[in-house]
């Protein structure tokens, strides 16, 4: 009878096999394994506008402004040609939301101060708190609140008005009769002082930094005016072309002024050096800015001639970082939005989640929201959820395994690529500093233990385990059979 030799010969059994289990099942799962925590999602691509809603509920609107304090969108209109019956123009009054009309002033002032539905072809300032001040066809400079069905209003002597912002101290304007520019009085548009320049009609105020640039776009030319003593502080050459504009519009945040030549936009720091330019298949009409993204807008207005290559009555808006003129955002088509009856304008909610486009042509207002596309979500079948280590086993008693101690560690988001400048019409980057892809470089030399190299070291580890395992049962059973006491044959 062998009461001890059958318990060392299955201890020896149970050690062999379970050594050797374990080096198959680490070979087995080494090679080719997947890491055990799936890699991060990329940030979700493909961000633009959709459209929202299209409000037809202002006529032929001609200029947009959404309030900074009020957040009431007022529109300056003119009268539809289809709808001979009705009068269309004037100043109104819309939510932004829907569209819906809050209220309509119809009634402003003439050269006699006959009051009278009139166009309204340009909104010059916001009012404080809510209202506008805006201009009328042909000398008429205007006020008027959310609620008002009357404007306050005058008309300046001299030219026809051109041009119209806001003026540097409280009740003044500032207008542009062709050349002339002068800053009036909203109350009587009396004349306070003025600058006659080499030629112009349009221009764009930097209040933070008191300048007006004022635009010669048939002499190719950019002047810049010190506004505390009106008076021409420099001069910039603008690129060669036909002399065919677009708009002028100041950064509010960095002082850029953008100035919209044929197909392009030429942009311009506040210190008058040239920053880059921008280029499409179809004319830039207006721009706009958000200081909350430090992003600009552009609407791009299609020729609204057959005749002329790539004319598809289709315009676009774009949106860059106004840093480095980058697109940030898919192009956005504005199906029937040409030039040939009107130009657009912009408008934009702090925050850029909403952009107001009008479209004089086909008169609506067109709401977009920006799109986010979803993250994909992780396939399971590539990352497979790790099974529980049947070997592990629950803490003894007065241990610290097991007990949480704090949050674990906050997992990162994917970081967003960074945007690409654009090269194709329109919002490609003809000038600027971003938008260049990285040079290519070397790849990386691999690391010099990879998976598979450790998992050999394992293998190993293993097999001399299960050896040594081997020969310490092998002595066991023969330090018994030795033993005294013994009562069995060897």
């Amino acid at each position: 009878m062998k009461p001890h030799a059958p318990r060392v010969t299955g201890a020896l059994v149970f050690t062999t096999a379970t050594a050797a289990a374990l080096i198959v099942a680490v070979t087995a799962g080494g090679a080719g394994a997947e890491p055990a925590a799936p890699s991060p999602q990329a940030a979700p691509g493909g961000v633009t506008y959709r459209e929202a809603g299209r409000f037809t509920t202002a006529g032929k609107p001609r200029d947009l402004l959404l309030h900074p304090e009020s957040k009431n969108l007022y529109v300056g209109s003119d009268d539809l040609a289809d709808t001979a019956d009705v009068n269309e123009g004037g100043l109104y009054v819309l939510n932004p939301a829907d569209g819906s009309v809050r209220s309509t002033v119809t009634r402003i002032p003439g050269p006699t101060g006959t009051l009278g539905r009139r166009a309204v072809t340009r909104i010059g300032a916001a009012l404080p708190g809510d209202g506008v001040v805006f201009g009328y066809p042909l000398r008429g400079i205007g006020t008027a609140r959310t609620g008002d069905e009357t404007a306050a209003g005058a008309w300046v002597a001299g030219a026809t008005v051109t041009d119209i912002g806001p003026g540097t101290g409280p009740g003044t304007a500032l207008v542009a009769q062709g050349p002339v520019l002068a800053e009036v009085d909203l109350a009587t548009a009396a004349v306070r002082r003025s600058l006659t320049l080499e030629g112009g009609d349009s221009f764009a105020v930097d209040a933070a930094r008191k300048t007006v640039w004022f635009t010669d776009f048939a002499n190719r030319r950019l002047y810049k005016v010190d506004t505390e003593r009106l008076a021409v502080v420099a001069t910039v050459e603008l690129p060669a072309g036909e002399g065919f504009g677009g708009f002028t519009e100041v950064d509010p945040q960095t002082g850029a002024v953008w100035v919209g030549l044929d197909n392009s936009v030429v942009v311009y720091a506040a210190t008058g050096t040239r920053l880059g330019a921008l280029s499409g298949k179809d004319l830039p009409r207006a721009a706009r800015f958000d200081s909350a993204t430090g992003q600009a807008f552009v609407v791009w207005q299609d020729a609204g001639d057959p005749s002329l290559p790539g004319s598809d009555n289709d315009g676009t808006l774009t949106v860059h970082r106004s840093a480095d003129l980058t697109e940030l955002v898919r192009p956005v088509v504005l199906p029937g939005n040409q030039v040939q009856l009107g130009a657009a304008s912009l408008a934009v909610q702090p925050g850029a989640e909403v952009v107001l486009v009008s479209s004089p042509a086909q008169g609506t207002i067109t709401r977009l929201e920006r799109f986010v596309p979803p993250a994909p979500s992780p396939d399971p079948s590539s990352h497979p959820s790790p099974s529980p280590d049947p070997s592990a086993s629950a803490p003894s008693p007065g241990s610290s395994a097991g007990t949480p101690t704090g949050p674990g560690p906050a997992t990162s988001p994917a970081a967003s690529p960074a945007p690409a400048g654009s090269t194709a019409a329109p919002g490609a980057v003809v000038g600027g500093t971003g938008g260049q892809p990285p040079a290519a470089g070397a790849a990386p030399a691999p690391a010099p233990h990879g998976s598979l190299a450790s998992t050999g070291t394992t293998v190993l580890s293993l097999a001399g385990t299960a050896a040594a395992l081997t020969l310490a049962g092998w002595a066991l059973i023969r330090f018994r059979a030795g033993r005294p006491g013994r009562t069995g044959p060897g």
